[in-house]
C-alpha cells in the first residue's frame, strides 16, 4: 500500500473539477476530483487539511485516494 502523506488545499476550481494540493515539503501536487473519496459532490476547500497518496498522472505526479482530515 502507498504511503499515506498530509497537505493543505491550496486551491481548487469546483466548476472545472481540480485544484492543487501543497505537500508538507512545499511541493504542490496536481489534485483532480475524481482521486476526492467520499460520496455526492466531490471538491475540496483553500486551506482544507488533507490526507492522500501520490501516484502517476498524464502530465507527472498527482494526488489520488484525496480524503480530508
Amino acid at each position: 500500500m502507498a504511503e499515506r502523506k498530509q497537505g493543505t488545499v491550496k486551491w481548487f476550481n469546483s466548476s472545472k473539477g481540480y485544484g492543487f494540493i501543497q505537500q508538507e515539503d512545499g511541493e504542490d501536487l496536481f489534485v483532480h476530483f475524481k482521486s476526492i473519496i467520499g460520496d455526492g459532490y466531490k471538491t475540496l476547500e483553500e486551506g482544507q487539511k488533507v490526507e492522500f497518496t501520490v501516484g502517476e498522472g498524464q502530465k507527472g505526479p498527482q494526488a489520488q485516494d484525496v480524503q480530508p482530515v
